[in-house]
């Protein structure tokens, strides 16, 4: 089961700056400067921004720095609250609430020499990839970073990166098109003596669309199974035909009908659930299953798992059949 905690933190705002166009950075420390819980790269934060309003987001600053988060933020053009509030209520100084980090999306670097990490990146995407490239570059990995957004001007963090030289490649859209993932794939990992691209990882964060490629790229280029590794922060469709939801603890059942969630289901029906991203990622609804065959839609269960059918994200997933026991 992943780790659904929800250990939360009275914090401050200490800085808050602009890192590209639409994009804030948020640096959080406690009230009295002590050190914050540990956290590896890859992990993510949620932000209890209002009563009922939590957005989960990834770190991206320095492990090592223990007396401070760094969080940066899009401001999203359809926001349903949270990056505006962001952008437009928190200002330095301001406090806030937050949960202890989570990983789902762990940063494991290749030891089989000749080892290598590629990094795919699409707009606030890099966030995750910032502390993985920073403890692959320590590390000595060879690794490569394909950076794609909007404008040069919307890429955050995009100065800092192009330091590393010719290990980043920067491809803004309105300059160069859609990203060439096969051509970066051919040209960073040729192949190895221990076979195609033996001993390489993908790292990969952005859009959907982004990540459905690089699925389809890794798959044509051979890379092995498992060799990529994504987080999506967006949720599959709520598509599909009704079924019956029975809460075991709270004693109702809902019907949760074609394009509403059983997140939102269960919400209408007056009883409370904890959760945040409601895009299958951070984990915080997951709800142990009682009876019934859970749709997994999520992007964050393992196969083993999802085939055990014990938890769910009731954020997005759904129902194999006519109906459902959670421990809700």
């Amino acid at each position: 089961m992943s780790d659904a905690s929800v250990d939360l933190l009275d914090l401050v705002i200490a800085r808050k700056r602009t890192v590209a166009d639409g994009v804030c950075e948020l640096s959080l420390r406690r009230p009295d400067g002590g050190a914050l819980p540990a956290w590896s790269p890859g992990a993510h934060l949620d932000l209890h921004l209002a009563p009922g309003l939590a957005r989960s987001y990834s770190l991206c600053g320095d492990p090592a720095v223990q007396a401070e988060w760094r969080v940066a933020v899009l401001r999203e053009p359809a926001s349903t609250g949270g990056s505006a509030h962001i952008h437009d209520h928190l200002t330095t100084g301001d406090k806030i609430t937050a949960s202890a980090p989570r990983n789902h999306f762990p940063f494991e670097p290749p030891s089989a020499p000749p080892a290598r990490c590629l990094f795919l990146a699409g707009g606030i995407g890099i966030t995750p990839l910032l502390p993985m490239i920073a403890r692959a570059q320590e590390a000595g990995t060879d690794w490569r970073l394909l950076y794609g957004g909007r404008t040069r001007a919307s890429m955050a963090y995009a100065d800092r990166l192009a330091a590393h030289g010719e290990r980043v490649t920067l491809r803004p859209e309105d300059e160069y098109g859609l990203l060439d993932l096969a051509g970066f794939l051919r040209a960073a990992d040729p192949a190895t003596d221990g076979g195609p691209h033996a001993h390489t990882l993908v790292y990969a964060c952005g859009p959907e669309a982004l990540l459905a490629a690089a699925e389809k790229q890794c798959e044509a280029a051979g890379l092995p199974e498992g060799a990529l590794r994504v987080e999506r922060f967006r949720p599959a469709p709520a598509e599909g035909r009704s079924f019956e939801v029975e809460l075991a603890d709270s004693g109702p059942t809902v019907r949760v009908p074609p394009g509403r969630s059983i997140l939102e289901a269960v919400e209408d029906a007056g009883v409370p659930v904890l959760s945040s991203c409601r895009a299958g990622t951070c984990g915080t609804c997951e709800t142990e299953v009682l009876s019934g065959t859970p749709d997994h839609r999520d992007h964050l269960l393992t196969d083993a798992e999802r085939s055990a059918g014990d938890t769910m994200l009731i954020c997005v997933s759904r129902c194999h059949g006519p109906r459902l026991r959670l421990a809700l």
